[in-house]
């Protein structure tokens, strides 16, 4: 179980995220900067006493994950686009990652509330000793009779301390697994609809990076001293190449290239829908009780 001090944290963590992706949504527009948008997710986020968990996702059409600002990135939020915005804080650790979708044209008004009724019927499933694969039955239905996918590859997870995949996953189908959860558990759930295949691929870029080990020989003084930065700053959260830039200056891609080369890093590439699908996605994380689950940062409530 957890204890007071984790629970007050958590809660804490989860009306940060809640404050931020309701300004968020107020603020977001075709035509504004993607890197200003994450500077502003993360700035906020810090200036209510957390930290990101992981660097704000902005993630536009057939996007599904793990897009974020590049250093001098210019990309813009296209017109009559999907956006999904993913974003997590902790406290000490006590991670609360969340995510909602906005929409510039109404064509996709339907596909958002597949996924946002899905996270609903979700929740409204979920407390201790439910299958996991439950779960992901309810999000699938939910998602089918809208006339949209459930992307497959993509999962809700358990969340620890200062651990966003901590085992266990929620899945967006019925993968047949008898997995529960358990009291005092904290999962994030995510179902993600598209109007594509349901399947997700990589594409070749990188934008998220996350530490895989700190005992790396032969490295370049300034790689050495950016790895000892990074498992200080992020423990083994990810982290983007932008908040290592006021440190290591114009030396930080040819850093991170280092690491990464060295295995020292992970880097998370962006996903795409594999049939060129547009995605909505919401997500919420819940801590288990006997009697359902109690949302965090009541994401909900952000777009109904």
């Amino acid at each position: 179980m957890l204890s007071e001090d984790a629970l007050r944290k958590y809660r804490q963590a989860g009306d940060i995220i809640h404050k931020v992706l309701k300004h968020t949504i107020d603020k977001v527009h075709p035509g504004m900067s993607i890197l200003e948008l994450c500077n502003m997710i993360e700035g906020e986020i810090r200036d209510s006493g957390a930290l990101p968990a992981f660097p704000a996702n902005i993630d536009v059409n057939n996007v599904a994950a793990h897009y974020t600002a590049k250093i001098g990135d210019e990309a813009v939020i296209p017109p009559n686009s999907v956006v999904k915005i993913d974003v997590g804080a902790h406290i000490d650790g006590y991670i609360v990652d969340s995510a909602v979708t906005v929409y510039f044209n109404n064509a996709y008004s339907m596909l958002t509330k597949a996924a946002w009724t899905a996270l609903r019927n979700a929740l409204d499933t979920a407390k201790a000793g439910v299958e996991l694969s439950r779960i992901g039955a309810i999000v699938d239905k939910t998602i089918s009779s809208f006339g949209f996918k459930p992307i497959r590859n993509l999962t809700g997870h358990l969340i620890s301390r200062y651990r966003l995949h901590a085992g266990k996953s929620v899945p967006n189908y019925d993968d047949g697994s008898r997995v529960k959860m358990l009291n005092g558990e904290v999962y994030a759930i995510e179902p993600f609809a598209t109007n594509g295949r349901g399947i997700v691929t990589d594409a070749p870029e990188v934008t998220i990076y996350m530490l895989l080990k700190t005992n790396v020989k032969k490295l370049t003084e300034e790689a050495n001293s950016a790895l000892n930065y990074i498992s200080r700053n992020f423990n083994q959260l990810p982290f983007t190449p932008r908040w290592l830039v006021e440190e290591f200056k114009d030396k930080t891609m040819s850093i991170i290239n280092e690491l990464t080369r060295r295995g020292a890093l992970y880097g998370y590439n962006v996903l795409m829908e594999s049939g060129n699908g547009f995605v909505a996605q919401f997500e919420d994380t819940v801590i288990v009780t006997q009697d359902g689950v109690e949302p965090l940062a009541k994401v909900l409530e952000l777009i109904n």
